[in-house]
């Protein structure tokens, strides 16, 4: 299966990804990518988030999102937006060290 996607970064929010960077004094982040078979109701089905360590995933640490997108094209037509669904709004966290 193939697939093009397209993502959106706010610039607010790459703004605290590089002030968290320099903070931590690290040279990159691990962004882990995911792709839903339903849209949201923006017509998106693409997400991108923080990756995790596998203790903060059994700690149901709260994900830091970067981005999301659709899907603009796919070899395989499951994996394209087929419908649209109410979004979920989650508590947003206002802190200088997200993640």
């Amino acid at each position: 299966m193939a697939s093009l996607n397209s993502l959106y970064f706010k610039k607010e929010t790459l703004e605290v990804m590089l002030r968290t960077l320099t903070a931590k004094q690290a040279q990159g982040v691990e962004i882990t990518i995911s792709i839903n078979d339903e849209a949201n109701q923006f017509g998106q089905n693409v997400s991108a988030y923080i990756s995790q360590t596998k203790e903060q995933r059994d700690a149901k640490k709260e994900r830091f999102y970067v981005g999301n997108g659709k899907t603009f094209w796919s070899s395989d037509p499951v994996n394209a937006p087929t419908a649209k669904v109410e979004a979920v709004k989650a508590d947003v966290v206002d802190d200088d060290l997200p993640f």
